[in-house]
C-alpha cells in the first residue's frame, strides 16, 4: 500500500520565477491529504497528476499567506468539479472567520461542505484518524501560532504464517482467532501463543511535516523514529541570527532536528528567494545529516515498507 509525499511548492514568502509557495500532497493508501496550500496549489496538483477531487482533508500549519492563500481558489474549483463530499480543513484560529468571509462573498452556493477543525498549536494532539491512519499536531516556534503534522500509519493487521497453518492443521475459526491476536488451542489441548503463529507484515510508516519554525528539540522529539521528516530550512547556516529573529530555521537546524528525531531521511525546503540553487543548502545539511534531500517541486518521496 502506498505512502508517499509529493512536493507541490518549496518557496518561502517572496515569489520566485521557478518555485511555488509551500504545499505538499501526502498519499497514504491512495487517500490524498493536502499539507499547506500556497498560491497556485490547484495548478500544481493538476501538473503533477493528482486529481483535486481525491483530497480527503487539508492541513494548514499557520495563517501566513504563503501557506494558505491557495486554499480558497481550490475550494471554489472543487465546487466547479462537482464535489459532493465534505472537505475537512484543519487549521489554527481564526481560520473559521476567514473561511466564513470567503463562503459569504465567493462561494455562496457551494455544492459541498467545508468543515473547519481548529488546530491548537500549543498541543500535541490527535487531529484526524481513520482505519489505517493517525494525524497528530506538533507545536512549532514561529512568529504566529503554528503547528507541524505527524502522519502515522496504524499497526497493520496480523498475518498468520502459512507454514504454521499447515503444520498445526488450523481451522478457519482458529486462523481468525489468531488474526485477532488471541492464543489458539489445538484439538489435542495444546495452547499456542499468538506469537508462534502470527507476524506483522510491515512496520507502521510515518511522515513529519515541520513547517515554519525555529529549531525545537521538543518538536523533533515528538517525531521520534520517523521515516521521513520535512523541515523548513529558509536560510543557510551563516544566517542563524536572521533565522532566529524571523521564526525560521537554517540548514543546520533542520539537520539537528532530524538527528534528534532519529529520522531515516530529511527533506528541506521553504527556501529564501535569495537562494537560486538549493544544492548548496542540501550539501550543508548533509555535513550533519547524510540522508538530506531537496524539496524540489514535482519530486515524490516514497516510504517503502520494511519489516
Amino acid at each position: 500500500m502506498s505512502f508517499a509525499v509529493t512536493i507541490l511548492g518549496s518557496s518561502s514568502a517572496k515569489p520566485t520565477p521557478d518555485r511555488h509557495p509551500s504545499a505538499q500532497a501526502v498519499n497514504i493508501h491512495e487517500q490524498y491529504y493536502l499539507v499547506d496550500a500556497g498560491e497556485g496549489v490547484q495548478q500544481q496538483l493538476i501538473r503533477y497528476g493528482i486529481n483535486p477531487l481525491k483530497l480527503r482533508a487539508a492541513f494548514i500549519s499557520h495563517l501566513h499567506g504563503d501557506h494558505v492563500y491557495g486554499l480558497f481558489p481550490l475550494i471554489s474549483t472543487l465546487g466547479l468539479y462537482g464535489r459532493r463530499t465534505p472537505l475537512e480543513v484543519y487549521a489554527p484560529a481564526p481560520f473559521g472567520e476567514i473561511l466564513e468571509c470567503h463562503l459569504r462573498y465567493f462561494d455562496t452556493e457551494l455544492p459541498y461542505e467545508v468543515v473547519w477543525h481548529e488546530v491548537r498549536t500549543t498541543e500535541h494532539a490527535l487531529l484526524y484518524e481513520n482505519r489505517t491512519l493517525e494525524v497528530w499536531s506538533i507545536p512549532l516556534r514561529h512568529r504566529v501560532p503554528c503547528a507541524g503534522f505527524l502522519f502515522r500509519e496504524k499497526e497493520p493487521p496480523l498475518n498468520v504464517d502459512k507454514f504454521k497453518i499447515v503444520k498445526y492443521g488450523l481451522s478457519i475459526a482458529q486462523i481468525t482467532a489468531a488474526k485477532r491476536g488471541e492464543a489458539v488451542r489445538l484439538d489435542d489441548g495444546t495452547l499456542l501463543e499468538n506469537g508462534e503463529l502470527t507476524y506483522r507484515p510491515y512496520a507502521p510508516r510515518s511522515y513529519a511535516y515541520l513547517s515554519d519554525t525555529n529549531y525545537s528539540a521538543k518538536a523533533a522529539g515528538l517525531c521520534r523514529g520517523v521515516d521521513l521528516m520535512y523541515h523548513e530550512a529558509t536560510y543557510a547556516a551563516a544566517e542563524q541570527r536572521a533565522a532566529r529573529d524571523r521564526g525560521h530555521a537554517t540548514t543546520v537546524d533542520a539537520a539537528k532536528a532530524a538527528l534528534r528525531a532519529g529520522a531515516r531521511r530529511l527533506v528541506i525546503g521553504h527556501y529564501s528567494s535569495r537562494y537560486r540553487d538549493e544544492a548548496p543548502l542540501v550539501e550543508e545539511a548533509r555535513t550533519l545529516f547524510a540522508e538530506s534531500y531537496a524539496a524540489r517541486e514535482g519530486t515524490t518521496f516514497t516510504i517503502e515498507k520494511r519489516p
